[in-house]
C-alpha cells in the first residue's frame, strides 16, 4: 500500500531524532497522536520501521533505508507542488487564503481591500477549516497563505508575521456561578471541565487549554469541538468552559454564553503565515497588505 506524505514527514522527524517526544514537540502535535500515525504507516507498509523499548528508539534496517530516500522525496514533492500551484494560481488569478475562526478580526476587510487595489483582476478565495487543522490547509498545501492563531503545527519551511495580539477571556454558560464575576483567576478554573479542540491540533490544543500555565494541574475535558458551532453549543449546555480570544465575544455573542476577563492566561496572537520558499508575487503581495494593515493606526 502507498504511504501518505504526511506519514512520511512524521517518520522522517522521528527517524532523525530517534525520539518520539522531541519529534512531537518540533512537529507541534501530541506525542500519542504521532505514535498512532507511525503505527499506521507501519501497518500500511507492512514493515517495522522502529524498534522501541522503554529506554530508546532505533531504526530497523528497513527504516534506515526508507530514511535515506524519504527526505529527498518530500523535498522534491514540495518543490514540484509549489511550482504547479503557483502556475495554476496565475492562470486562474485566484489566491487561496486559509483562516481559522475570525481570521484577522476587524482588520480582514482592510487587508482584502488593499490587496484588491494592488492586484486588480485577482480574486481571494477564503477557506476556513475545522480545528483538526489549525494551519487552515497551509500544511497540506491546500492554500497559498493563511491567517492563523499562534501557535501552529508547522515546521521551519514556513514563516510568519504577527499582525495583532489581544487578551484571552473565558467563555462559560450564563448559568455558571462565575458568569457574573468582574475578573476570574486561572486558579478558580483549574478543576473545571474544558471544551477542547481535537487532539490532532497538537500544540494549538495545549495552548487553548493553557496547559503550560496550569503548574502541572491535570486538565479535565468535558467535550471536544471541531468547529465554532459545536464549541458554542457545548459551552452553552454546560459541558465545559474555554479560554478564547477577546474577539470571540464580539463575533459570537449569545444570551446563553458569558465572556468574562481572566487573569493568569497568556494572550492570543494572529499572524499571516506563508511558505518561506514561495515565489508567488501575489502571495507575497497579500503578506505585505497584511503587514501594512496591521501598521495602520486604529
Amino acid at each position: 500500500m502507498d504511504a501518505d506524505l504526511r506519514h512520511l514527514r512524521y517518520f522522517v522527524a522521528v527517524a532523525q531524532r530517534l525520539s518520539f517526544s522531541r519529534a512531537a514537540e518540533e512537529l507541534h502535535i501530541a506525542q500519542p497522536s504521532l505514535s498512532k500515525q507511525i503505527r499506521q504507516l507501519e501497518r500500511n507498509l507492512r514493515i517495522q520501521l522502529f524498534r522501541r523499548t522503554s529506554r530508546r528508539v532505533e531504526l530497523t534496517n528497513a527504516g534506515a533505508l526508507l530514511l535515506r530516500d524519504a527526505q529527498t522525496l518530500l523535498d522534491a514533492w514540495a518543490t514540484t507542488l509549489t511550482s504547479v500551484r503557483e502556475v495554476a494560481a496565475v492562470e486562474s488569478q485566484v489566491l487561496r487564503v486559509g483562516f481559522v475562526a475570525s481570521a484577522a478580526n476587524e482588520m480582514t476587510p482592510t487587508i482584502l481591500r488593499m490587496f484588491a487595489e494592488r492586484h486588480p483582476g485577482w480574486r481571494v478565495e477564503m477557506s476556513q477549516t475545522d480545528w483538526q487543522d489549525p494551519t487552515a490547509g497551509l500544511a497540506g498545501g491546500a492554500v497559498d497563505v493563511a491567517l492563523l492563531r499562534l501557535p501552529v503545527p508547522l515546521d521551519d519551511t514556513f514563516t510568519s508575521h504577527v499582525l495583532l495580539e489581544e487578551p484571552r477571556c473565558v467563555a462559560l454558560a450564563s448559568s455558571h456561578p462565575l458568569a457574573t464575576s468582574d475578573l476570574i483567576r486561572l486558579d478558580q478554573l483549574l478543576d473545571e471541565p474544558f471544551v477542547a479542540p481535537p487532539e490532532e491540533s497538537g500544540a494549538w490544543r495545549d495552548y487553548c487549554l493553557a496547559a503550560d500555565q496550569r503548574g502541572g494541574h491535570p486538565i479535565r475535558i468535558g467535550a471536544v469541538a471541531k468547529r465554532p458551532d459545536e464549541w458554542l453549543i457545548a459551552i452553552a449546555n454546560g459541558l465545559g468552559i474555554a479560554f478564547t480570544p477577546l474577539a470571540t465575544a464580539r463575533y459570537y455573542q449569545r444570551p446563553d454564553i458569558a465572556y468574562r476577563p481572566v487573569d493568569g492566561v497568556s494572550g492570543s496572537k494572529v499572524a499571516v503565515v506563508w511558505p518561506k520558499d514561495t515565489t508567488s508575487a501575489t502571495a507575497l503581495g497579500f503578506v505585505r497588505a497584511c503587514a501594512e494593515a496591521a501598521d495602520r493606526p486604529t
